[in-house]
């Protein structure tokens, strides 16, 4: 039996000065969503949990908490950037350009800015990359750089770690009922 291959992922050795990924991916944010991250993070500012107050606010509505807004557009851009990530060396210049409410859908897309050996580990290099997300209607609402350690293809640190099965998978005889 063929074992499918699935999406691996970008190594060191695919990202090129220059290229630009539109990931694939968009996320809608949820009144849970923003009210867990702004608990989970022990945000007292109450205009990301407390209607009422925020409707006296600029912004007429509760305003999702800008830490999710960075969390949610880094996510959508690791299956691109960072899914062989060794490690996030560090994010610069965030800026935040337009408020997220709920119910926007979040989109992001990344520039490949500079791509470099790594110094102190061989089988790694160095991706740095500026990222933006956009809404529902093409307006960005965030933007910074990131700088990424990414391992190489023939790294063996990211190799071999799926378990081996005690039971193969294996096709079915008959028909299938459905």
């Amino acid at each position: 039996m063929t074992q499918a291959g699935g999406w691996q992922g970008r190594y060191f050795e695919d990202f090129e000065v220059g290229d630009v990924y539109r990931h694939p991916l968009g996320r809608t944010i949820s009144e849970a969503d923003n009210t867990w991250f702004t608990l989970l993070t022990m945000n007292t500012n109450q205009l990301h949990f407390n209607a009422h107050y925020a409707e006296r606010s600029t912004f007429g509505r509760v305003l999702v908490n800008s830490g999710l807004t960075v969390a949610m557009v880094l996510g959508l851009s690791v299956s691109d950037l960072s899914q062989n990530a060794v490690a996030n060396l560090g994010w610069d210049e965030i800026r935040l350009t337009h408020p997220v409410f709920v119910g926007d859908t979040l989109y992001a897309e990344s520039l490949v800015l500079n791509v470099r050996e790594s110094e102190s580990r061989p089988y790694a290099g160095i991706v740095r990359a500026r990222t933006r997300g956009l809404n529902q209607d093409g307006t960005e609402v965030l933007d910074y750089k990131r700088t990424v350690m990414i391992y190489k293809r023939n790294a063996p640190q990211d190799k071999g770690h799926f378990p081996e099965p005690a039971e193969p998978l294996r096709p079915e005889t008959g028909t299938d009922p459905t």
